[in-house]
């Protein structure tokens, strides 16, 4: 879900809770795992949110391609989410037939659920690279941007562009993010969780044991599809 994401048609899901905000994270998930799950639960509570929207993305044109299938990647989230239920799978990113933005997607859940905020999270290294998203500034007239921090990407060396971002649109705590309904930009407390989908194909790949990385039916599923050989 960065500069140019194939998106799908689908319904976001609409769970009861002790709020109405919509959380999102996309992401390839080449596998999903616990990287990307434990520090999604800290947001939640961060956040004040009961669910969080786990979106597979499809292949954004700066990347070369994924390991597993479309169908292979959603149905691990798929099977993350069933282990527990304030995961849900979303899989309108895979399913749209035509080359579409990441605004295009806010748009159709924007349509969906015109009253409610959407926390739209990211990583550092797409903050890096916000100003360039096709349409960066009608993002942020539909959602707040979370920017899930983790080491390697210093402040240091944010470009000039994101600078300038960051103060217009920063707000220190999540009270004044839930002030307005869209438009602004907050960094999470960073994550102790610095895992990459990289390093567990590489692991998978060699055959060391990643059952420590992986919710188990994922790695089932893995196992069984002889996936990451």
């Amino acid at each position: 879900m960065k500069t140019s994401d194939s998106g799908q048609t689908g319904k976001t899901h609409q769970t009861p809770g002790k709020t109405h905000d919509i959380g999102i994270l996309g992401g390839t998930f080449d596998p999903i795992h616990l990287g990307h799950l434990n520090p999604a639960r800290e947001l939640l509570k961060w956040l004040g949110l009961d669910h969080l929207i786990l979106m597979p993305a499809a292949i954004p044109p700066h990347k070369a391609g994924t390991s597993a299938s479309a169908q292979q990647r959603a149905q691990m989230v798929k099977l993350a989410c069933e282990q527990e239920q304030v995961f849900h799978c979303d899989e309108r990113e895979l399913k749209r037939q035509s080359t579409s933005y990441t605004l295009d997607t806010l748009l159709e859940i924007k349509k969906e659920h015109p009253h409610q905020r959407i926390f739209f999270v990211i990583g550092m290294d797409s903050l890096f690279t916000f100003t360039k998203w096709h349409k960066w500034q009608e993002i942020l007239t539909l959602c707040h941007l979370v920017v899930n921090t983790r080491p390697g990407y210093e402040l240091a060396d944010m470009p000039i562009d994101t600078r300038q971002l960051l103060a217009r649109h920063q707000v220190a705590d999540v009270a004044a993010l839930k002030q307005n309904l869209a438009g602004n930009i907050i960094l999470a407390p960073e994550s102790r969780w610095d895992i990459s989908s990289t390093q567990i194909r590489q692991q998978l790949k060699s055959g060391r044991d990643c059952q420590h990385l992986l919710p188990a039916p994922v790695l089932a599923y893995i196992r069984q599809h002889q996936l990451y050989r």
